[in-house]
């Protein structure tokens, strides 16, 4: 679907996108994603898609029907409107729309390559349930690029990039200039050379007096998700021609703008999800089928956009803007500078460094331990099942794969993990997954003896932990977080939030004591936070500070807890930020000097990746820096500031500097940071 040279290599390539999207669309329809019972006629045997791929099409679909059906609604009162599908593959719009009755003075015309146009004629004539609803009018001889022609579609074979063939076909088909028309390009314009794209674009806004366009296309291709999203597609002999000279939303607008259209608004698809499906739908969704890829989620949808425009249409066509149920949420990122990253030296060479929902911990000082996560081992991706370890000696990194003593299906391969080092050579496994259906890996022991002995790391032992049935059963969750805290002298873990197999939010807590691990019961008062999975916590100052975190509605939190001790108990105290804290999750989070540094993790500000934000613990005020070495980061970077292990190339990273930030601390502050009151 779209265009590119007849006959040749790209064009073929091209095509064979169209298929491939029509397939997807078919597995979103079979899993109930979308009520469409005509794609699968026109596909043929579904295949299965991962939830992931079922949720990018549903979005895609919801924002394409919520445009068009608003377009059919604002024109009802006119005699005929039309509506221009270009590049149109096997799509299914003309038959949902057919059923439902919403064509009543609407004429609806494909445009797609003619051996593609050819196939899908075919298809409606051999299939009778969608030959009833076109009433084949049997003129698909009237014009030589008609493929197929009913009393209310036409089914066009013309390369979009000849715009006088094109503009000649839909003469010749009936279209008339005069009436309200929509134009629908779903990711085909980025197929086409800039020049031939734009001209189409013009052509729309000059030659039709009503007229509407919809698009729907990629964008930011400079950040690590927009490399590998433009590596995908130039594997597949189908770059994304537009985004070098449009990379981003106002840059599409800007375009539009300059092309003859006077209305156009757009939206990337993480706030259209947000702002135009009601919550009610959202919900419906999301519970579907097990999911947890919420990082890849939210990572697509801010590189897609949807677009609308439109010129000589009273009243104006605006429907991203008429039905927008919140606040837009991007507002400008107030950046205060940079903070350089460099390359640390490393001995040998890193293995097992490319994975993430993985967890890092310093089992002493220049020692990390990375267990878990998914990556590639042994050629092949899957979930980690060897242990990373890496050790600065000399002013270098060495790193090691160490195997487990008893390799048995106790570790379980699991992602989304904690590991609590509770001495130099003992740590404690909590939760986890393998898939999101089977979260029920509980807790294990993990034995380091000769680790930090010596250079050459020898295998780690892994043990079970016997454990009362409480804390058994509290530790099945996944995304969680467990920290050091003190009460009246004694150390506790603190296990709080997550996710489980059942509940797709906890906002629980449990203290376990150490080293028995048994479950204690300690007060706590103050504002209770709402349920978070994916947030950020670290000890300080015997208690532990809770950061951001995904909540209930798979949306980005930006609220800040502390956890601190009081004569009976603990209190949770909110920590105003100011500015407010970006939303953000996936996160890790460290203090230093009386700053808790939030570090990576992704939000929906698609303009640029999460670098580090500053928050002075003393006065509340909120700083956010770029990392100029972030270079390809990924969403999931390690706990340990020293080794950020989510990279396309695998290598260790230090920070250059921390942020040595000129806080103006208000005068006579207390112990506790600004907090409101409980």
């Amino acid at each position: 679907m779209g265009p590119a040279r007849p006959g040749g290599r790209r064009s073929a390539a091209v095509q064979g996108t169209g298929g491939s999207s029509a397939v997807s669309k078919c597995s979103a329809a079979e899993r109930g994603y979308v009520q469409d019972r005509f794609v699968r006629l026109l596909v043929g045997r579904p295949r299965r898609r991962t939830a992931l791929i079922h949720r990018g099409y549903y979005v895609r679909a919801r924002a394409v029907d919520h445009c068009v059906q608003d377009f059919l609604l604002k024109t009802q009162s006119h005699p005929r409107t039309q509506i221009l599908s270009l590049g149109a593959g096997f799509d299914s719009l003309y038959f949902r729309l057919k059923d439902m009755d919403l064509l009543r003075h609407t004429v609806i015309y494909e445009v797609d390559f003619p051996n593609v146009a050819c196939q899908k004629a075919t298809l409606i004539k051999r299939t009778e349930e969608l030959s009833a609803l076109v009433e084949d009018s049997g003129a698909e001889g009237s014009g030589v690029t008609t493929a197929f022609s009913g009393k209310d579609y036409r089914l066009l074979g013309v390369d979009l990039s000849e715009l006088p063939k094109l503009s000649i076909a839909l003469e010749e088909a009936g279209m008339d200039n005069e009436v309200p028309t929509l134009f629908i390009a779903e990711v085909v314009l980025t197929y086409m050379e800039n020049s031939r794209s734009d001209a189409l674009i013009q052509w729309a806004a000059e030659h039709f007096s009503h007229a509407c366009f919809l698009l729907y296309e990629q964008m930011h291709p400079e950040d690590p998700f927009g490399r590998v999203m433009q590596q995908h597609f130039r594997q597949l002999n189908s770059a994304l021609r537009s985004l070098s000279q449009y990379p981003d939303c106002e840059a599409q607008q800007k375009r539009f703008f300059e092309k003859g259209w006077t209305e156009c608004s757009v939206m990337d698809m993480n706030e259209f999800f947000t702002c135009c499906i009601p919550e009610d739908e959202q919900r419906r969704v999301q519970a579907l089928e097990p999911f947890d890829e919420y990082e890849e989620w939210h990572l697509k949808c801010s590189h897609y956009f949807v677009l609308t425009a439109s010129k000589g249409m009273e009243p104006s066509w605006t429907p991203l803007l008429s039905n927008v149920t919140v606040p837009h949420h991007h507002g400008p990122i107030r950046l205060a500078g940079s903070i350089s990253a460099l390359a640390c030296a490393v001995q040998s060479e890193v293995l097992g460094l490319r994975r993430y929902g993985h967890h890092s911990s310093v089992i002493k000082p220049n020692v990390i331990l990375t267990t878990g996560g998914f990556g590639e081992e042994n050629g092949h991706h899957c979930r980690m099942r060897n242990f990373h370890v890496l050790i600065k000696y000399a002013g270098s990194w060495k790193t090691k794969c160490v195997k487990k003593e008893n390799p048995d299906k106790r570790w379980d391969e699991r992602l989304y993990h904690t590991v609590s080092c509770l001495s130099d050579s003992l740590a404690l496994v909590v939760g986890g997954r393998t898939s999101p259906s089977n979260a029920a890996l509980g807790m294990l022991w993990l034995r380091f003896l000769k680790i930090c002995n010596d250079l050459d790391p020898a295998d780690v032992t892994v043990e079970p932990v016997s454990l009362q049935p409480a804390v058994e059963r509290a530790a099945l969750r996944w995304r969680h977080s467990t920290t050091e805290v003190i009460f009246k002298g004694e150390k506790y873990l603190f296990m709080y939030g997550g996710r489980s197999a059942t509940q797709p939010v906890l906002g629980d807590w449990y203290f376990l004591h150490i080293p028995e691990i048994s479950c204690t019961t300690i007060s706590v008062e103050g504002p209770v936070p709402e349920g978070r999975h994916s947030h950020s916590a670290c000890s300080w100052k015997g208690g532990v500070l809770i950061a951001g975190g995904l909540g209930a509605a798979e949306q980005p939190l930006n609220s800040v807890f502390l956890l601190r001790e009081t004569e009976h108990g603990f209190r949770w105290q909110i920590i105003e930020t100011h500015p407010p804290l970006i939303p953000r999750y996936s996160h890790t989070a460290h203090v230093h000097d009386e700053k808790l540094m939030l570090v990576g993790g992704v939000w929906f500000h698609s303009l640029c990746v999460p670098g580090i934000t500053v928050i002075d613990l003393m006065t509340g005020l909120c700083v956010d820096y770029t990392i100029n070495a972030w270079g390809k980061q990924k969403k999931s970077h390690t706990k340990i500031l020293t080794s950020l292990s989510h990279l396309d190339n695998p290598q260790v990273l230090c920070l250059e500097h921390f942020v040595q930030a000129s806080f103006s601390s208000a005068s006579g502050s207390s112990s506790w940071p600004l907090c409101t009151s409980p």
